[in-house]
């Protein structure tokens, strides 16, 4: 599977997680020229810009999540606060953003899912 499969699979099982806990998908693959958001949630009124970061153990050796830097931080913030006024004309409404993490382990035709909210 090459990395742009992974990463589809890994939205998708991303998606079906966050649903089955509760969580409104309302949109993905949300893209601006300055950045893009996987997927975006609301849970109790709360907007979440979701980042799904992947990997497949055997190949990488690192958790997915530390992938996610200040610089990837930055440009969510600055897609998250497009969409919030261009979506609801309401930059003051509640918001954060998660990291959903998931390592596949193909051996075991497995996902481990690690999710890291409000980072």
């Amino acid at each position: 599977m090459d990395t742009k499969e992974l990463g589809f699979l890994a939205e998708n099982i991303a998606a079906r997680y966050l649903e089955g806990r509760g969580y409104e998908v309302i949109d993905r693959n949300y893209r601006k020229p300055w950045g893009e958001v996987d997927i975006i949630v609301s849970k109790e009124e709360v907007i979440i810009f979701v980042e799904v970061k992947s990997s497949n153990r055997e190949s990488e050796g690192l958790d997915p999540e530390v992938r996610v830097d200040w610089k990837k931080i930055a440009k969510i913030k600055r897609v998250a606060a497009f969409y919030l006024e261009s979506e609801f004309g309401d930059m003051d409404r509640e918001w954060q953003i998660d990291i959903v993490s998931i390592t596949f382990n193909s051996i075991e035709k497995k996902a481990n899912i690690k999710h890291f909210k409000n980072i």
